[in-house]
């Protein structure tokens, strides 16, 4: 039988229920935070094998590592095999999805099948659910741990387990073990099959000492995996509008190419479809700007949902007005930098199909801007502090992140090393409870529909608490770095936010020539690497976060449980008891809701 799909429900739904498929619809707004730190979430379960015990039919649900459901199927529990999903993966890649699916009447014990399903489709995780009278009885879950030089898998197998005692976040932490290493392996394989990108670097400067900009197109190259042969800086006070650099020097980097044998070049600002198109031409190889670039780096890393639709965008706004003609530029079968990302075939497209995919994507992004706006408002309703930190790529935002939380979260000297935001929990030295984020880098000439495209996961910097401004103190570019991701910032709306500056790799910088801060902020120095400083970023927080709030000690009167429960929701509870005139509380709380809480109490 052939699968059908109701709503977003697929699969074989013959003879089922719409109620229920409604029901099963609602698994798509499960919690994304939860199911982003528990491997599968009680409510998720228990709603499987009630439907399961139901229907009498084996379902799947399709996670995303950032918690996201991103598809649920219905299928006879002894078909030859599960629905595919529709997901992008990369060729060796893991697809960043676990695959849950239920056994009624059955152990939660995986068959070959399923190990064979996950094997094909390299999801990061496939699980069995063992079903009985509607409740969950076991678990086992097979993961993928390793990719051999031949292209096969091989999995690992956990469990069964009883379902409660599942060891959620050692499956999660080896999950994100095993997609790093497939991913490191994949891209030794992807390396040796493909010919090395030799690239020129050009760029317009107004004086032949302004080489940082070219220095850095330089990192960006090697972070794309480009080999850089040459960097050409030219002194020009006017760009040309047909080549950028002029016909002259057009010739010579055309023999230049030559001598070479340089098979890309990469120019330092952002190229015209037109002035794109002419340097092909004289050229005679694949010509890309500093935006491409970034787009690409952006469209290797992105691993989660969110994070790839934004790309995706990004990449599609910043080609559509550079679709006019033809050349290499459309015509790039060999792939390589400037190319991941949506296929040619799509960019090759009328204009209104892709006016409507951008307008498709722009619909799912806002989407998930309104999930990720529901679960920022449920820390703000439980009075965590969010702690956010910012700066210029590769400041060494990740490994503060590490350094504090005590994560294991990536941290490669690499521009654009984390692209997805990533939080983590921790507890300050007073004994305060806060969520520090880390976001993604900025960078010099960042590209505007890069900044529009991801101006929902950004936005965490705007609705924190206090911004960490993390600045690399042993770059020589560090004011220029420091005024970037400011005025980032500032454009986002989170210029006026409470921030501490902390002047990282301090254990490597010349301490006696740093530049002095006359913004007002708050400056620490520190070393994420070896701890340097970190008690002195503690301090600086906690005093930030103490300045608006108190720590009080009331009882409310049972009568009162409309109190109780503003207090409960909006406070952060130190201490709790139950006493026989009302609820002792001891919390830290606002100087705002300290006297709405006192006004209740006088009320009568």
């Amino acid at each position: 039988m052939e699968d059908q799909e109701y709503g977003k429900v697929h699969g074989n739904i013959e003879g089922i229920k719409k109620s229920i498929l409604s029901e099963l619809e609602e698994l798509y707004s499960a919690d994304m935070e939860l199911l982003r730190h528990k491997f599968i979430s009680d409510d998720v379960t228990y709603k499987l094998c009630q439907i399961t015990e139901k229907i009498n039919k084996e379902i799947s649900i399709y996670i995303a590592r950032d918690g996201m459901v991103m598809d649920v199927s219905i299928g006879s529990h002894d078909r030859v095999g599960l629905p595919d999903i529709r997901v992008r993966r990369g060729k060796r890649r893991l697809t960043g999805v676990r695959c849950i699916h239920t056994h009624p009447g059955q152990s939660g014990t995986l068959s070959d099948v399923d190990i064979k399903t996950l094997h094909r489709m390299r999801f990061d995780s496939m699980a069995a659910i063992g079903v009985r009278d509607g409740l969950a009885t076991s678990m086992q879950a097979a993961i993928l741990t390793e990719l051999k030089e031949n292209g096969e898998y091989e999995s690992t197998l956990y469990g069964p387990y009883q379902y409660n005692s599942i060891p959620h976040q050692k499956l999660l932490d080896e999950i994100e073990y095993a997609a790093e290493h497939i991913g490191k392996t994949a891209n030794i394989l992807d390396s040796l099959e493909k010919e090395e990108e030799k690239a020129i670097l050009v760029g317009v400067v107004p004086s032949s000492d302004d080489t940082s900009s070219i220095e850095e197109l330089a990192r960006l190259a090697d972070t794309a995996g480009a080999q850089v042969i040459l960097r050409e800086l030219q002194v020009r006070h006017k760009i040309d509008s047909a080549t950028y650099i002029g016909k002259g020097k057009v010739s010579e980097l055309s023999l230049v190419r030559q001598s070479t044998d340089a098979n890309l070049f990469i120019f330092d600002d952002e190229l015209s479809g037109a002035q794109i198109r002419n340097l092909e031409r004289e050229l005679g190889c694949k010509v890309i700007d500093r935006t491409a670039l970034i787009l690409d780096i952006f469209a290797a890393r992105a691993t989660t949902h969110e994070g790839k639709l934004q790309v995706e965008l990004a990449q599609y706004k910043y080609r559509l007005p550079r679709l006019a003609g033809t050349g290499v530029q459309l015509s790039r079968l060999g792939g390589g930098i400037g190319t991941r990302g949506p296929g040619e075939s799509k960019l090759e497209t009328d204009r209104r199909a892709i006016h409507s995919r951008i307008h498709d994507l722009e619909s799912q992004v806002s989407r998930l801007k309104k999930r990720r706006d529901i679960n920022r408002m449920q820390r703000v309703k439980n009075a965590v502090p969010i702690i956010a930190l910012v700066g210029y790529t590769n400041a060494g935002k990740s490994t503060l992140l590490n350094a504090i939380t005590k994560s294991n979260v990536n941290a490669e000297d690499k521009l654009f090393a984390t692209l997805d935001p990533v939080t983590r929990s921790m507890s300050l030295p007073n004994g305060t409870e806060i969520l520090v984020t880390d976001t993604v880098g900025f960078i010099n000439k960042l590209p505007h529909d890069l900044v529009d495209a991801f101006r929902s996961t950004l936005e965490e910097a705007v609705h924190a608490d206090i911004l960490i401004h993390v600045v690399d103190s042993s770059s020589p570019e560090m004011m220029m770095q420091f005024n970037v991701a400011k005025q980032v910032l500032d454009s986002l709306g989170a210029g006026d936010k409470k921030r501490i500056v902390a002047l990282n790799k301090i254990d490597i910088a010349d301490q006696d020539n740093l530049p002095l801060f006359d913004h007002g902020e708050t400056v620490v120095r520190i070393s994420a690497f070896n701890g340097t400083g970190l008690d002195k970023l503690f301090s600086e927080i906690e005093t930030i976060l103490n300045e608006n709030t108190k720590v009080i000690e009331i009882t409310i009167p049972y009568s009162k449980g409309t109190l109780s429960n503003y207090v409960f929701d909006n406070a952060e509870i130190i201490e709790k008891e139950y006493k026989d005139e009302g609820v002792y509380l001891k919390a830290r709380v606002s100087n705002e809701m300290d006297m709405k809480i006192a006004s209740a109490l006088k009320e009568q």
